[in-house]
This record gives structure tokens, sequence and C-alpha cells, in this order.
């Protein structure tokens, strides 16, 4: 089986990251350090494997780097007196809290606490705004950016594209659409945004030109889905049983692979596709954030 048509989330982050060292290079030579705080609330596995990636992005750029962990049962209050401090540390130019957070806190409160020029993940209400406004001078979430810079890097038309989103998730499906859609460059297609009450959404997804698969249920793009030559993002990470797996369990995405690939024009591998342009993205952020701070304070 060929997998000429695969594109390497791996190397175009690698690639990302050269151009993000240069850019941090020119900070340090104006005495400028970019920091970037993490943090996260609880224990949960998932989100300490994710923190340690980002972690280890930052060492390997130079880019300053904390990270606070609150007890599961830490209140809003806490949380967002933490958040209060770190919008007032110079040290600091952009904060991540680490999604999902426990149950008992408001997201949109917590993530409306992070100054809007500290917020590199692009949840504050003014970035979502800016967004959907095409005011490109807000922060973009880094997941749906990075399936977007996959596609301009591997040569792939946006433009007038008939494009489907699976999943309406505020992280990934809505924002991913509202890129899509602007009226811009490496945009103005159609933008399709499907759902779990969708109709028929085989058949939206069957016109496609570019699919985008962000709906977290394991495998579920099959190939009678796909029309050949259809360009597919796997945006999905989702956890399946797999008793012959060391943990018990395996990573898949939300498309079934090894059955779509020979059907695709191009395809993202999982893992190894958008996952890491997704930490490639938040540095590039959180570069921008300190070069924001420094022409604010000159």
């Amino acid at each position: 089986m060929s997998f000429a048509n695969l594109i390497d989330g791996r190397a175009i982050a690698g690639q990302i990251h050269d151009e993000t060292t240069q850019r941090i290079t020119a900070l340090k030579a104006r005495g400028v350090q970019p920091g970037l705080a993490f943090v996260r609330v609880g224990e949960d596995p998932a989100s300490k494997v994710y923190v340690g990636r980002k972690e280890k992005a930052c060492a390997q750029l130079g880019i300053f780097s904390e990270t606070h962990v609150l007890p599961q049962a830490t209140t809003e209050a806490d949380l967002l007196a933490l958040l209060g401090r770190l919008n007032v540390n110079e040290r600091i130019h952009g904060i991540l809290v680490q999604a999902p957070l426990p149950t008992h806190f408001r997201a949109t409160v917590v993530y409306s606490t992070v100054l809007p020029q500290k917020d590199v993940d692009g949840f504050h209400p003014v970035n979502v705004g800016k967004l959907m406004l095409g005011d490109p001078t807000g922060f973009w979430p880094c997941t749906p950016m990075g399936v977007r810079e996959l596609l301009i890097r591997s040569q792939v038309k946006i433009e007038g594209a008939d494009i489907v989103v699976l999943g309406r998730g505020n992280i990934v499906g809505k924002p991913m659409a509202a890129m899509l859609c602007q009226k811009g460059r490496h945009a103005n297609a159609t933008v399709t945004l499907c759902h779990s009450q969708t109709r028929d959404l085989g058949a939206h997804c069957r016109r496609a030109n570019i699919l985008i698969a962000a709906m977290g249920v394991p495998e579920f793009v099959k190939a009678d889905m796909v029309k050949p030559g259809t360009v597919v993002m796997d945006v999905g990470v989702n956890r399946v049983n797999d008793p012959k797996a060391t943990n018990g369990y395996r990573l898949v995405g939300d498309v079934e692979f090894a059955q779509v690939q020979p059907l695709a024009g191009k395809i993202t591998p999982n893992p190894g596709g958008v996952g890491p342009m997704t930490i490639a993205m938040l540095m590039q952020n959180t570069v921008r954030a300190a070069e924001l701070s420094l022409n604010l304070n000159n």
C-alpha cells in the first residue's frame, strides 16, 4: 500500500518550529524571552500528557514556561485569582488553561478571565468575536489553525472548495468553519458544518472536496462516506479498548484510516497529523503575544 498521499504533520510542524525559533532569537536580541504559563486542574491522565508535550516544546524552542497544578477540589475563585496574577506577570506572555476543566468550573468564566492579549488558545470572547468578524488582530484557536496550515503547506486549494466539517464544538468545529469561510486568502470556501442532528450525513460528506473530522467518535468516517480524491483531515483522538495493547487500549482518530486512505487525495495520519500542529501553533501564538507586548510597551 502506498502512503504517498500522507500529510506529514510532524515534518510541517518542524518547519514551523524553525520559523518560530528565528522569531524567538530576534526577541531575545531585544531582551525579551517569550513566556507561557500552563494551568492544569486535577490529575486527568490525558491532560498531564498534553501539558507535558507542550512543556517539552517550550524547552526545545527556548520559550520560558511554568506550570501551575491545582487540586481537583480547587474552587473557581482560587483559579480565577491565579489567572489574575498571571495576567499582570510581565514574564508571562501567554496563558493556557488546559481543557477539560472539572465540572464545577464555569468554563466561560474561566476563559474570559484570561486577558485577550495573553489568550494564546483563542478562547476569550474577544478573540472568538474577532475570528467571526475576520479581524486578524486576535488569536485563533490552535487546532483549527493547525489544520488550515496543513492544508496551505500541502498545496491544497481552499478557495472555492466544498468543505465539510464534522463536529460543532467550540474548540475545533465552529472556529474551523469560521476560518475557512472568511473573505480572504486561504479561505473563501463553501463550508458545511455537520453534527449529530444532521440529516443524511453521508451525502454531505461525499460532496466534500475537503473533509475535516472533529466529532470525537472513533473511526466514524467510513470509506463509503468519502469520494475518491477528497482531502481528509482527521482531528479526533479517541481511546478504544484493545486487550492486545500494553495499556489495554489504543488511540484512534475519527476516520477509519485503513479503509479511507486508499481513496483519499491526501490524508492526515493519526497520530502524526494534526496533533503536532496544535503544539506548533501554540508556540507560534506565544511568540506573537511576546512580539505584541513589546510593541505595546514601547
